[in-house]
Formats: C-alpha cells, sequence, structure tokens
C-alpha cells in the first residue's frame, strides 16, 4: 500500500492530463515524446506525483526505445507487479512512496545489473545536481 493516498479528483488537479493518464490510469507516452529521453545532465530522477527521488542521472542510458531508461532505481524507491495486459506478461513499475506508474523493467538491459528500467518521462521529473535539496537514498 502507497505511502500517499490522495482521491482520484485531488490527483486530477495536481497532474497534468497525460501525467494523470500514465501516472494514475497505467498509460504509457509515446515513444520519442520526453525530453527527458535525451537528459544528459548530472542529477536525479523523481516521481512527477510525489517527488521521490527514484533513479540517479548516472544509471541512465540510451536503450534506442524512445524512452528514459535505467538499469537501476535507487534502493527501495520502486515496486514491481505482474502486468498481463496486452496479452502478455511483463514486470510493471511503480513508486513506492505514492504507487505511481512509472514504466515496466525488463531483462535485457546492460551491465551490472541487466536490466532495463524502461520509464515513461511525463512519470518523472529531473533535478540537476546542485539545484535542489532531493534527499539521497542510494
Amino acid at each position: 500500500m502507497a505511502e500517499i493516498e490522495q482521491s482520484e479528483a485531488e490527483w486530477k488537479n495536481k497532474l497534468t492530463p497525460e501525467q494523470y493518464k500514465v501516472l494514475r490510469e497505467h498509460g504509457t507516452e509515446p515513444a520519442g515524446t520526453s525530453p527527458l529521453n535525451a537528459e544528459k545532465r548530472s542529477g536525479v530522477f523523481a516521481c512527477a506525483a510525489c517527488g521521490t527521488p527514484l533513479f540517479d542521472s548516472d544509471t541512465k542510458y540510451e536503450s534506442g526505445t524512445g524512452w528514459p531508461s535505467f538499469y537501476k532505481p535507487r534502493e527501495g524507491a520502486v515496486e514491481t507487479a505482474e502486468d498481463r495486459k496486452l496479452f502478455m506478461v511483463r514486470t510493471e513499475v511503480h513508486c513506492r512512496k505514492c504507487g505511481g506508474h512509472l514504466g515496466h523493467v525488463f531483462p535485457d538491459g546492460p551491465k551490472p545489473t541487466g536490466e532495463r528500467y524502461c520509464m515513461n518521462g511525463v512519470a518523472l521529473k529531473f533535478e540537476p545536481s546542485g539545484a535542489a535539496t532531493l534527499e539521497r537514498k542510494s
């Protein structure tokens, strides 16, 4: 169960329509549409809904999929669940704190983990190093 609970009306008021569709309704943004896919600066990728730090920039890599991809989340930042939509089994990734849908994880990533956390950019916000007080929990 998520630590942060809000009504759907509260989430709709807080999030953009695109963020709501992805984070609360398990949608997917079109590939190649997120500016975060090209983000190369040092910093932290956090949940767009609650601000929880999720991925450090040094775990981001170019997967060629059109979505921001990471090989490892921060310790304890995300949870996963089985997703059987689209007539296949995938592993869905959620923010541990608010339960927001972030994307999926696949076993075809680079070393050292071999995992590809394929995230919807609209579900994330980027905070460059030195620009904020996001707590480092790695």
